[in-house]
C-alpha cells in the first residue's frame, strides 16, 4: 500500500524515525544499517517502506535500498519470523552478510545477532537458500567450491560432529574437492 516515503526528517529514535511528508507525520521502524545512512533530522529523506497491519497494530518499515527491502520480505515469509526478528536482523548483518551467510548456510554469523537462536538460525538458512545469496558475484567455479564445502559441513553435523569440529575438517581438504570425496576424506580426519 505504502511503498515508499519522501519527506523532512523530523526525529530519529533509534529504531524508529519521524518523518513529515506534507504536513503528515510517519513514524518509521528502520534497520540500523538504514539508520546509521540517514540525514541530520531536519534534511529530506527518502525510504523504501514495507506496510505491516496487523490486528493491533499499522507499523511501516523503511529501508534504505531495495536490496534491504526485499531480504526484509524474504525473512518475514519464514514461518516464526516477525518483522521485529527481521528488523533484528538486517540491523546485525549487511544485506550481502547475511547472502553471504545463507549461501555458506554459516549458522555462527546469524546467531550472533540479539534475540537469533540456533534453531531460528538454521530455519533462516534453510528457508533463504536459494532465494537469498543465490545471485551474489561469485568467479567461475568459486560457487561449486562454496556449494560442495556447505553440503559436506552439514553432511558431518548430520553425522553428529559439532559446527566446530566440521569447519576444522573443511579447512584440510583440498581445494575444488568433490562432496562426496570431501566427505570421506573429513571423516578420515576427524577419526585421527
Amino acid at each position: 500500500m505504502i511503498g515508499k516515503l519522501t519527506g523532512l526528517l523530523l526525529e530519529k529514535n533509534p529504531p524508529q524515525i519521524l518523518i513529515d511528508c506534507q504536513g503528515v507525520g510517519y513514524e518509521v521502524d528502520v534497520p540500523m544499517s538504514t539508520f546509521y545512512h540517514l540525514p541530520a533530522a531536519g534534511e529530506r529523506v527518502s525510504l523504501l517502506t514495507h506496510f505491516v497491519v496487523r490486528e493491533d497494530a499499522q507499523i511501516l518499515y523503511g529501508f534504505g535500498s531495495a536490496p534491504e527491502r526485499e531480504a526484509f520480505r524474504q525473512l518475514i515469509r519464514i514461518s516464526g519470523v516477525g518483522p521485529r526478528t527481521a528488523l533484528a536482523v538486517l540491523s546485525g548483518l549487511s544485506v550481502a552478510e547475511l547472502a553471504q551467510a545463507v549461501s555458506t548456510q554459516e549458522t555462527g554469523r546469524i546467531v550472533k545477532v540479539p534475540g537469533i537462536g540456533k534453531k531460528t538460525a538454521e530455519r533462516l538458512l534453510l528457508e533463504l537458500r536459494g532465494k537469498l545469496g543465490a545471485d551474489l558475484p561469485l568467479a567461475g567455479g568459486a560457487a561449486a567450491v562454496g556449494d560442495a564445502a556447505g553440503d559436506i559441513q552439514q553432511a558431518l553435523m548430520a553425522l553428529g560432529y559439532n559446527e566446530k569440529d566440521a569447519t576444522a575438517a573443511l579447512k584440510a581438504l583440498p581445494a575444488g574437492v568433490e562432496v562426496s570425496e570431501g566427505i570421506k576424506l573429513a571423516l578420515r580426519a576427524l577419526a585421527k
